[in-house]
Order: C-alpha cells, then sequence, then structure tokens
C-alpha cells in the first residue's frame, strides 16, 4: 500500500474551485504535494456569491474562523431564498432554511399544516419557520436552538464575495503547504499504455507532472474534456436558460438576511446583499429575449446605483458524462453546471470534494472506486436538476411563451414521480442522501401552488382545539424568538463587520 500511495496532486486552476481542493487536501492529507496552476490572465466566473448550510461544514473541515471569514469575503448571512412571482405573478415564497414546526408522534408538520390549513386553524407555512419569521423582520443570531423549547434554532448559509473567498482559501492553502505556479497550459502529455494525464505543460516549456489531476478550469474544462474527450450530457432541454448579465450594486439599505430570486419573462433575477454591494444577475433564455432587453430588465430592476458595466456569462445547463475518468477529477464549472437558482453551485464543488476525500485513490486508479465515485455525483447532480426544473414547471404563469414552454415540456420520471405522490397526499420521500430535504421540497411544491388532495390521516388524532392550540403555541414561540434576535446588520456590526470596503 505504501508503495503505491498518491503523492503528487495538481490542481488546473484556480477560482473557487481550485482553491478549495487545496486548501481542504492540504488540510486533511498528510504527506501529498500540491501545486496549484492558475493564470492572473485567465478570469474566473466568480459570480457565485450564494450558499447553503452545508459550507458550514467545509469551513469547519480547513478549520476556518467564521467572524474572520465574514470579515475578509465582506460576507453577511443567509436564511433562505425568497421567490418572487414563480407560480403566478404576485406570488412570493420562501424556501427557508431549517426545519418548520416539530413533529407529533410518526408525523410530521406539513401533514399536520394540511390539515390545519383545510379546517382553517392555520396560518402561513412561515409562520411556524423561525428562519423565515426572522428573514421578514430582517434579524439574525446563531441559536441552534430556541431556549427552553424543543424547537431547531436557525439555520443559516452565507452570501460573499466569491472572488474575496478563494483569495482567503489560498492564504490557508499556502499557509498548509500548497505551491501555486503562474502560468497558462500550452499542452497535455498522456502516457501512451494507460491514457493517463502524465504532465501538463506551460506555455514557457516548463512541464509539471502529477500522479492525480484536478479539473478546475471552468466551462473550458482542460483536462476532462479538451485532453479526454469525456463528453457532456446537455439538459437545456430541462433547463433552457442559457444567458446570464451579471452587475454589482450599491446598497440601498440594510442587508437582508435572505437571497431574492425574482421571476421575469424569459428568466429570473437574483439579488445577493453583502456587506460592500448587492450581487445582480439576470438569468434567462436567449431563445425567448435578447441581451439588450435582458440587460436592460436587469438595470430596471437593480435596487441601487450600478458600480459597473453589466457583464454577459454563456453557459450550458448539464453535467460531464463522468466527473472522474483516467486520474482526472473535474471540480466546479469543469464537471457541470446547474444555474445558482437554489444557491448550489458552490455545493456542488464542496460535495465533489467530500467525495474525493472518501474515494481518494492510490496510482492504481481502480476502476470500481472511481465507478462508485461517478455514480454518486451523478445521483448528486441530477437530484438538485430535479429540484431546479421543479421552479419552472410548476407554474402556471401565461404571461410570456418562456414560462407556458416550462410548464408544458416533459420532465424527468425521477421529478414527475416526487410531484404525483406529493399530490396524492402531500409527502415527499427523500432517497438515499439527496442534498434537499422533505421540507424544502415542500416549501417550494406548497409555494407554488401545488395542492395535494389531502393529507396522511393520523393527522386526525388530535381534536380540532387541540390542533389550533398546537400552532398557536408554535406561532407565539417562533415569533417571541424572532422577535429577541438583534437586527442582521448589529450582528454583523458586533461580530463580523469588515474594516475596508474591498
Amino acid at each position: 500500500m505504501g508503495d503505491s500511495r498518491i503523492t503528487k496532486v495538481v490542481i488546473v486552476g484556480g477560482g473557487t474551485a481550485g482553491w478549495m481542493a487545496a486548501a481542504a487536501l492540504s488540510r486533511t492529507m498528510e504527506n501529498l504535494s500540491i501545486r496549484l496552476i492558475e493564470s492572473d490572465e485567465i478570469g474566473t466566473v466568480g459570480v457565485g456569491e450564494a450558499t447553503i448550510p452545508a459550507i458550514r461544514l467545509f469551513n469547519a473541515l480547513i478549520g476556518i474562523d467564521e467572524d474572520e471569514f465574514i470579515r475578509e469575503t465582506r460576507g453577511t448571512f443567509k436564511l433562505g431564498i425568497q421567490f418572487h412571482d414563480w407560480g403566478r405573478i404576485g406570488d412570493v415564497y420562501m424556501h427557508a432554511f431549517g426545519q418548520i414546526g416539530r413533529s407529533l408522534g410518526m408525523l410530521s408538520f406539513p401533514q399536520y399544516w394540511l390539515r390545519g390549513r383545510a379546517e382553517g386553524v392555520a396560518g402561513r407555512l412561515g409562520d411556524y419557520s423561525l428562519n423565515e419569521t426572522a428573514a421578514h423582520a430582517n434579524r439574525f443570531a446563531r441559536l441552534p436552538q430556541i431556549p427552553s423549547t424543543s424547537l431547531d434554532g436557525i439555520a443559516y448559509a452565507f452570501h460573499f464575495d466569491a472572488a474575496l473567498y478563494a483569495a482567503y482559501l489560498r492564504k490557508i492553502a499556502e499557509r498548509a503547504g500548497v505551491e501555486r505556479t503562474e502560468g497558462k497550459i500550452a499542452s497535455v502529455r498522456r502516457n501512451a499504455e494507460t491514457g493517463h494525464i502524465e504532465a501538463v505543460v506551460l506555455e514557457k516549456g516548463t512541464a509539471i507532472d502529477g500522479e492525480l489531476f484536478i479539473d478546475c478550469s471552468g466551462f473550458r474544462a482542460l483536462l476532462i474534456e479538451e485532453a479526454l474527450g469525456t463528453g457532456f450530457e446537455d439538459w437545456t432541454h430541462w433547463l433552457p436558460c442559457d444567458r446570464a448579465i451579471a452587475v454589482p450594486s450599491e446598497n440601498a439599505g440594510p442587508a437582508r438576511p435572505y437571497t431574492q430570486a425574482i421571476a421575469h419573462k424569459a428568466g429570473w433575477q437574483w439579488r445577493i446583499p453583502l456587506q460592500h454591494r448587492t450581487g445582480n444577475g439576470h438569468v434567462y433564455c436567449s431563445d425567448f429575449i435578447s441581451e439588450d432587453e435582458a440587460t436592460a430588465v436587469l438595470l430596471a430592476n437593480v435596487e441601487g446605483r450600478p458600480l459597473a458595466e453589466p457583464r454577459t456569462l454563456r453557459f450550458r445547463t448539464g453535467m460531464r458524462s463522468q466527473a472522474w475518468n483516467f486520474n482526472v477529477v473535474a471540480l466546479g464549472l469543469a464537471s457541470g453546471f446547474l444555474e445558482p437558482l437554489e444557491s448550489t453551485s458552490i455545493h456542488l464543488i464542496q460535495n465533489g470534494i467530500a467525495k474525493l476525500l472518501s474515494h481518494f485513490p492510490d496510482r492504481d486508479f481502480d476502476a470500481a472506486n472511481i465507478d462508485a465515485y461517478n455514480r454518486r455525483i451523478r445521483f448528486d447532480y441530477e437530484r438538485i436538476r430535479d429540484f431546479v426544473i421543479l421552479h419552472y414547471h410548476a407554474n402556471e404563469r401565461t404571461d410570456s411563451p418562456f414560462w407556458i414552454r416550462c410548464r408544458e415540456m416533459e420532465i424527468p420520471e425521477t421529478l414527475a414521480q416526487k410531484i404525483d405522490l406529493f399530490r396524492s397526499q402531500g409527502q415527499i420521500v427523500r432517497e438515499g442522501d439527496e442534498l434537499f430535504v422533505e421540507i424544502g421540497w415542500f416549501q417550494v411544491l406548497a409555494g407554488q401552488n401545488i395542492e395535494p388532495k389531502g393529507y396522511h390521516p393520523m393527522a386526525d388524532a388530535l381534536t380540532r382545539e387541540e390542533l389550533s392550540g398546537f400552532f398557536a403555541d408554535i406561532g407565539t414561540i417562533v415569533a417571541g424568538a424572532a422577535s429577541r434576535l438583534p437586527t442582521h446588520e448589529d450582528f454583523i456590526a458586533q461580530h463580523c463587520a469588515a474594516g475596508v470596503p474591498a
């Protein structure tokens, strides 16, 4: 075993993906030489500024102090995503992190809520979510549990400047021994017998050899696709948006502790508050709207003064046929792309790294190990894909051909089964370790007006009076807990405000 251990890893590309990989490997693997190659001349996409709570696990893995991280990245806290105009124009709902209400016996809270709503004794679903209630009030604190109760507290993620996050991770990785090489890759050398990549050659002629290569070269996919011809599975027939216009703007008020996703006639707009600016973007389908019109829509809906010229990003939704091929593992945009509607871009990097650590190879690169990794990555991509498709498909809008097309399109069988089960009794089954849990699916399905035919019969175990009291108690506890939290702005000012604007 000792003779076959991998000792040399080469990461191609920096940005968020490259430096996340470098930081994680350098902090968790012993006796590993890690070299990262990137060029200052090649830009990064760098608009992925919203995350989900799992990012806290990654930060903990590499030993990040959370307050320092927030200061360094000009970050804010995130309690969920607020969706505007997705089901029908005028609809607003939130996919809030964390649990909602509490279970009783074997039955989850949403089943009691379905009965309570039918009988007129339940309020809005969000009334029983501490995250959503705090978000609407612009309040935040680190609160794992509501004191003196059995109710969960705040579940949170972050908004941050992705370029500053990459720079912060670079410092961590280099302190842990990662070597950075500046330069552009001109060619790739492969072993004639095994097909493995042996070295990459820079424009200046320097050859950098390695045993395991990690491709973080973005959409170009320099190793996994250009060198190895792995193949790409295109999902644009389900997720037709293929462009984004991005522009930063001045903050127009206190930073909200949540992301906003605002639907427009041929796509949607993100609004992500940071300490020093707000990130804005318009994701759209070029079959239904021109770039000029998409830019005009974005600029008309930016809250503060734009701080730069809008820039256009082109993409194709889908995934690499194999995220791991030969001795190359692709991370980030090199492995695939799902639009950032549910803030999963950085999570997919984190997920790929975690599974690489779990399946870390030796120099034999056993096929069973590689196949297991690829199966797990595919499962993750496909289930997140289904969740994103749901937002588009479950709409009742008639104001534009784009939304009509999304509603009428064929959807993956895995998603159709989830929707059908929900329609029958409001049930959601989380399969395996898919990312989004039942309450997340429930919030989007209910928020976009998919109505179950009924609820589980065990919800009838309470009398109407008991059911009414159950909702009243939870609503009172949640409202009281939220009102006692500091404002989001005050919490940041006290704990993690950046000293100097970036």
